[in-house]
Order: structure tokens, then C-alpha cells, then sequence
């Protein structure tokens, strides 16, 4: 059973950095790529970045480009978003998740983690 299990999520003041971490299990990610999402209060889910797995090539949206860095241990399974320069529009609930190269959608997805970020 694939499980994918964020940590890292809280408050923090603007201009603060925090760092997210997904701990994937249950099935090995070569051919996934392994990305985050995000959901403000009241907006749609978006994308925030992703990495593929295989090569480490990643991809971020306009908005978190320069801010935002993801990064992985192979060893432990895990990928991390690391978030400098937040504002208060980063404030969401963020999403880890699994996408096979070519699908359109993840088909994993974790429980998601909270970050609150205070002007």
C-alpha cells in the first residue's frame, strides 16, 4: 500500500522559511515524478513543483520559482520543499503526491500539512 506522509507544516511570520518533507512508502517511484500541491482557503488545489523521480529534474510554478527548492534522499524515500521568503499567500494546506510520467493527475496523494504564514 502506497503512503505518502508530509511533515514540517506550521506558522511562521513573513519572510520566514520552513521546510516540508514527504515520506513515501510502499512501491518504489521510478517512472513517478513527486511533487506538491497546494490549497488556499476558498481557491482551487494548485501546483507548486515537482521533481522527477529517476532524474532529479524538477519543475516549479511562476508564482514559488526562486522561493521555493525541492530536493530528495534517496536513502530515506523522501522529498522536501523547502520555502524561503514566504508571504502570506503562501498560507495553505500543502499536498504531497505521486503522478506516473505522462498521466495527468497523481494518483497518490498524502494528508496534507498546514502552513500559515503571518504578516
Amino acid at each position: 500500500q502506497v503512503q505518502l506522509v508530509e511533515s514540517g507544516g506550521g506558522l511562521v511570520q513573513a519572510g520566514g522559511s520552513l521546510r516540508l518533507a514527504c515520506a513515501a512508502s510502499g512501491r518504489t517511484f521510478n517512472g513517478y515524478d513527486m511533487g506538491w500541491y497546494r490549497q488556499a482557503p476558498g481557491k482551487e488545489r494548485e501546483f507548486v513543483g515537482r521533481m522527477i523521480w529517476s532524474s532529479g529534474i524538477t519543475v516549479y510554478a511562476n508564482s514559488v520559482k526562486g522561493r521555493f527548492t525541492i530536493s530528495r534522499d534517496n536513502a530515506k524515500n523522501t522529498l522536501y520543499l523547502q520555502m524561503n521568503s514566504l508571504n502570506v499567500e503562501d498560507t495553505a494546506v500543502y499536498y504531497c503526491a505521486a503522478r506516473q510520467i505522462l498521466s495527468r493527475e497523481p494518483a497518490y496523494w498524502g494528508q496534507g500539512t498546514q502552513v500559515t504564514v503571518s504578516s
